[in-house]
């Protein structure tokens, strides 16, 4: 805990398309809830998690936590799919995904046509934060904000660090590769971080910020675990796009609580236990309603990630209880 009693939380965000909606919901319950109860000092994302963080940090970067959720409003009904055309292809889209696996249907290489969706992501982006300030927003009291993405010629995981986060690394972490070419930023070919860290968790604590975090958040939309065995093509298909998108998430989780374990072996000045929670999106969502962008779905996720996370508030421990 910080001298005055507040935790000090970092925010962890799941990547997943539309999914992340509820990411957006959630980060907007906490954010504009009572703030002598804790302190953000980090925030992480991968692909959509990665534009929900971004918008987050921007506007907590100018100590404005309310403008946070105009910006993840904004984007949301941005990204929607709003006009009579817009959904008529939304729908094609997400039918034929649902199709795979059952039907034979023709893939196409993102390399082969013009790259009209990173163009309009891009705009949405450059609508909504202002790239060439974010340097001098920075000071060394402003909470922290880590992307991830993954170099594909190399297979190394990449983490984009406050100043380096760019419209480039945010397109980078969203880039998945069916949809997207691969974003080249300097030397690095990078592809979306859900093949990665979904989302950054470790760097939380090895890169030994000003203010480590008391506790680590993670908003968390692949769910852990379904009710019945998937027999179908596509529902194997679905727990399978659920099962992957956690496994770098668990190792992550794993990472945290095994230095917990090791703590009287470590120095108390570069480590500390950190405890770890999760807001999760429990309803059982296929893999092909990630791209469903109706503004129908969009704001029923996001409703239900304020609802999980208000849920999530109320159940909190007393500060005293976790005091160090």
């Amino acid at each position: 805990m910080s001298e005055t009693g507040v935790r000090r939380v970092a925010i962890a965000c799941q990547g997943g398309g539309s999914h992340t909606a509820f990411t957006a919901g959630a980060l907007k319950k906490v954010l504009i809830r009572k703030r002598d109860e804790y302190k953000i000092v980090a925030l992480s994302g991968a692909s959509g998690g990665a534009i929900c963080a971004l918008l987050s940090w921007y506007a907590l970067l100018t100590d404005r936590a309310a403008r946070a959720v105009e910006l993840l409003d904004s984007f949301w009904m941005e990204n929607s799919a709003n006009s009579y055309w817009d959904m008529v292809l939304n729908d094609l889209f997400v039918e034929s995904s649902r199709l795979q696996g059952s039907v034979a249907l023709p893939e196409i290489s993102p390399y082969l046509y013009p790259s009209v969706a990173r163009d309009r992501l891009r705009t949405m982006l450059e609508d909504h934060v202002d790239f060439e300030r974010l340097e001098g927003l920075i000071k060394p009291s402003s909470p922290r904000l880590l992307v991830s993405a993954v170099d594909v010629l190399t297979g190394e995981f990449k983490v984009f660090r406050d100043a380096e986060v760019s419209v480039e690394a945010i397109l980078a972490s969203a880039a998945v590769p069916n949809l997207f070419r691969a974003v080249r930023i300097g030397d690095g070919v990078y592809w979306d971080g859900l093949f990665s860290q979904n989302p950054p968790v470790r760097e939380f604590v090895t890169d030994h910020p000003v203010e480590k975090p008391d506790e680590i958040w993670i908003v968390q939309i692949n769910p852990e675990r379904r009710e019945q065995e998937p027999t179908s093509v596509v529902d194997i298909m679905d727990r399978r796009n659920e099962l992957s998108g956690n496994l770098s998430l668990n190792q992550e989780i794993h990472f945290i609580e095994t230095i917990n374990g090791l703590l009287a072996h470590l120095p108390e000045d570069q480590y500390k236990h950190i405890e770890v929670r999760r807001i999760e999106m429990l309803r059982p969502l296929d893999a092909a309603s990630k791209l469903d962008r109706r503004p129908s779905f969009i704001q029923e996720m996001m409703s239900y990630g304020e609802e999980q996370a208000e849920n999530f508030l109320r159940e909190l421990p007393d500060q005293d209880s976790n005091l160090d």
